[in-house]
């Protein structure tokens, strides 16, 4: 038995029943991470740290302690901060940034007893698609080392993928844990906002960021989102959980799904094959599918980088070299120390959406584009609402295209796009989770769902109902 294939819940059955221990189950998953190091999903591999939680873990379990992620070894992004062990945003400006207190959702899973092997790597600030943003050198797809991960939670979907880790946390902006997801091969889930504390996530967009979870079932994700759901006085933004939980069992007979005729404009035609399909085995267990019409499709991509870009500009401006981060030599005064150290630390994608960002708040473009995008948010909102009043989910790809290869992307215009499908469910607050649906030209291809609001076990059921079929389709 090879202990790092097994998915998270067939590990908890095995350390509950004494077949086997958290320390063994995380001596192997470390001996995977060293041994597919090539793939550089973590930027820091804590193995003492690790190995020292999982003994604690299984005196635990040895004293009567009980729980379904005790002594399951995950990771976690690393712009989701972490008491003692360093939080680098994959930018050179916070290369040496221990955190002095974990982040809340870190808190809950140590907590809940799981082992934090490290911290993944991303795009830097969380700011790309290709995880080639990373100041600690880009992830390599498992599935094919030639192309990327996904991004910008690029490591997090990836050591998944490879079973170096059990599950892992990502954030979720327009697609940062469900783009990697699909292109990796492995389930990702992005709650409701508000579901989940946003305390310790360093802020990309505060309106759009979401913690989330990868992992390698629907299953798997509801049990890590069990634990790290919740109201947190250190989050003003985050409300009590109103959704349900309980087992998942794939029914879907009688539920009712959305499909617009707009999402056929942008894929593949592999990945719009595959998309089809998981629709043609929905209906086929029941479900109904209903066509629907989303005639904002269009505008929300341009909505989602107007505001998040915005949202970046006031968020990264504490990183100037004085607050937060490193610092460059040799200035003569301050606001030529602010200037050399953000020339100096930033790369370039986030300079690029800082300086899109000021552009659209500056005097004189702000209603041109900040004040209309704003407005444009609402009548996106209120669309996929109305649609949801009358489905339980919307069906889409979750990306237009399997992964790239490196460099194949050179214009970012042409990487934003890989977020088309995604974007809409940041800028509407709602939750939506991407589910591994067969391949097109051998690599992975995710089917996204989207539900209404605290809706994450009605969407990862129906995700269950699709793995059922996943695993026929080639």
């Amino acid at each position: 038995m090879e202990i790092t294939n097994l998915t998270l819940c067939e590990l908890s059955e095995k350390l509950e029943s004494g077949e086997l221990t958290s320390v063994q189950a995380t001596e192997a998953c470390l001996d995977r991470i060293k041994n597919t190091e090539r793939l550089n999903n973590f930027v820091t591999v804590c193995d003492k740290l690790a190995l020292d939680s999982a003994k604690k873990a299984d005196e635990a379990r040895a004293r009567g302690a009980k729980g379904k992620l005790l002594g399951v070894p995950i990771a976690i992004k690393d712009n989701i901060s972490t008491q003692g062990v360093r939080t680098t945003c994959a930018s050179r400006f916070l290369s040496d940034y221990v955190p002095p207190y974990d982040a809340t959702v870190v808190k809950k899973l140590k907590d809940a007893g799981a082992i934090v092997l490290g911290k993944t790597n991303m795009d830097e600030f969380a700011m790309g698609s290709t995880n080639e943003n990373s100041a600690f050198g880009a992830v390599k797809n498992v599935r094919d080392e030639n192309r990327v991960p996904g991004g910008s939670s690029g490591g997090s979907a990836n050591c998944v993928a490879a079973d170096q880790a059990f599950a892992s946390l990502g954030s979720d902006t327009g697609g940062s844990i469900r783009q990697p997801a699909s292109y990796c091969g492995v389930v990702g889930l992005k709650p409701t906002y508000s579901a989940v504390s946003r305390n310790g996530l360093v802020a990309f967009a505060s309106s759009l960021d979401q913690i989330g979870v990868l992992s390698k079932s629907c299953d798997d994700a509801l049990v890590m989102l069990e634990a790290i759901v919740g109201k947190d006085p250190f989050d003003s933004t985050s409300a009590e959980y109103v959704g349900k939980f309980g087992a998942l069992d794939g029914n879907v007979d009688g539920i009712t799904i959305g499909v617009a005729d707009e999402f056929a404009s942008c894929a593949d035609k592999g990945v719009l094959q595959r998309a089809n399909e998981a629709i043609t085995a929905l209906e086929s267990m029941g479900a109904k599918i209903k066509r629907v019409s989303v005639k904002s499709f269009d505008a929300a991509l341009a909505v989602y980088y107007v505001l998040s870009s915005a949202e970046a500009s006031s968020n990264l401006a504490r990183f100037d070299g004085v607050k937060y981060g490193n610092r460059a030599k040799d200035y003569k005064d301050v606001n030529e120390l602010y200037k050399k150290s953000r020339t100096e630390f930033f790369g370039a994608e986030v300079k690029r959406r800082i300086m899109l960002g000021n552009y659209v708040l500056s005097s004189g473009y702000y209603d041109a584009y900040y004040l209309r995008a704003s407005k444009l948010r609402t009548v996106i909102k209120r669309e996929f609402d109305a649609i949801l009043s009358e489905c339980d989910c919307i069906l889409s790809p979750t990306a237009p295209t399997v992964a790239p290869c490196f460099g194949e992307q050179s214009d970012p215009a042409k990487v934003y796009l890989s977020d088309i499908y995604t974007v809409p469910v940041n800028i509407c607050g709602l939750p939506a989770v991407s589910v591994p649906f067969g391949t097109s030209d051998g690599l992975p291809v995710g089917v996204q769902l989207i539900g209404k609001a605290f809706g994450e076990r009605s969407i990862l059921n129906t995700g269950k109902a699709l793995e059922k079929f996943a695993k026929e389709i080639r």
